[in-house]
């Protein structure tokens, strides 16, 4: 097993990354508790798969559990089920000294946390993230949240989890787009940062992939670890940890365009988002040709989206998808900031950007998704 500290003052807990972690809840979530008992916010889906092993994880160290499972899905994530959540946590009496497990992808994670921030002012929650996307990126951070119809995480609080739980055999349960999807939030890590870890997965992201225990710690880790990095020296994203929205302000447009469905899932966008921030970087002068065609290539080698393109059906032209990265998180002063590279490893956050540069790249990769 590897632990990842994220040494916050006041706050600081956590990651654990390894195999068997489920079964081995109660153990690890015990210390944390005033009393034996937990509520769990969990999906239908996931529910089905894993909470009779966390229930007996907790059982084991004589830890009751109440669970409520959600529809699974993007839609979720919204205030009609975010109510739910909460009324349902008061209907069970939870305490501010009690803790709320959050048992699932990203949608749970987000929810589950926005859902703890705001219970009775705050009670502590445990992230149990079951999706790979959800481990390596949104069970990290303290981000919590829901959508409104406006746009995507507009909606939520930073609140840090007390204890993360990554347990690596539940990423065989995955779909092989699931994995893949969040696959593309682990690219974005060496992208913005490490270059050695991008070379590294270049080597090893099919092994990886086709289910490598080792290699998947080892990206889980080390994406947790930079993540961990940033967020403790920029906690509510004042400036160092919008480098961790590479791809996102391209990527948050599309599945906005895209109804938040199956026609791309939020690390297809995130992939696609890094692609597109290359190719704008690369017009603007700041990196070589040869940068977004390395990252493309490296997804397409991985079966992942890469382009525009490869998203199917209709999407808004150049200048709806402007006014959807409009509505973005990352506006500032009126001004939409992008987190643009010189090179693979090397991003930064800036608000100097031509929209007209931006209007060009989308209308070539809308081009492009038409010529196809």
């Amino acid at each position: 097993m590897k632990t990842v500290h994220v040494p916050l003052p006041g706050r600081a807990y956590d990651i654990l990354i390894g195999q068997g972690l489920l079964g081995q809840a109660g153990a690890h979530i015990a210390p944390l508790l005033r009393r034996p008992r937990v509520a769990v916010l969990t999906d239908e889906n996931v529910a089905a798969l894993h909470l009779d092993s966390l229930r007996a994880g907790l059982a084991a160290e004589g830890i009751e559990m109440v669970a409520l499972a959600l529809p699974a899905g993007e839609s979720t994530k919204g205030w009609e089920q975010f109510s739910r959540a909460v009324e349902w946590l008061i209907e069970q009496k939870v305490e501010r000294r009690d803790v709320v497990v959050a048992l699932g992808g990203g949608v749970i994670g987000d929810l589950a946390g926005f859902a703890a921030a705001v219970l009775r002012r705050g009670v502590r929650f445990v992230q149990i993230p079951t999706s790979l996307l959800a481990q390596v990126d949104s069970s990290v951070g303290g981000k919590t949240g829901i959508n409104s119809t406006q746009g995507k995480n507009l909606i939520g609080a930073f609140h840090q989890p007390s204890l993360v739980l990554a347990d690596i055999d539940v990423l065989n349960t995955l779909t092989g787009r699931d994995f893949l999807a969040g696959y593309g939030e682990v690219v974005k890590y060496g992208l913005l940062g490490d270059a050695a870890f991008f070379d590294w997965l270049e080597t090893e992201g099919p092994a990886l992939a086709r289910g490598d225990v080792a290699a998947r710690i080892r990206a889980v880790e080390r994406s947790c670890q930079m993540k961990a990095d940033i967020v403790v020296r920029d906690e509510t994203e004042q400036g160092d940890r919008a480098l961790l929205n590479l791809g996102h302000t391209f990527g948050h447009a599309l599945e906005s365009a895209t109804g938040y469905s199956d026609r791309l899932l939020h690390g297809e966008g995130v992939a696609i988002g890094c692609a597109l921030a290359f190719e704008l970087s690369q017009r603007m002068g700041l990196c070589s040709q040869e940068e977004p065609s390395r990252i493309r290539a490296h997804l397409d080698a991985m079966g992942m989206k890469k382009d525009i393109a490869d998203i199917a059906g209709d999407l808004p032209d150049a200048d709806g998808l402007l006014d959807l990265m409009a509505q973005d998180k990352k506006v500032l002063d009126g001004k939409l900031r992008f987190i643009l590279a010189r090179g693979i490893g090397q991003a930064f956050v800036t608000a100097d950007v031509d929209a007209t540069l931006v209007r060009a790249v989308l209308q070539d990769a809308l081009a492009a998704k038409v010529a196809a």
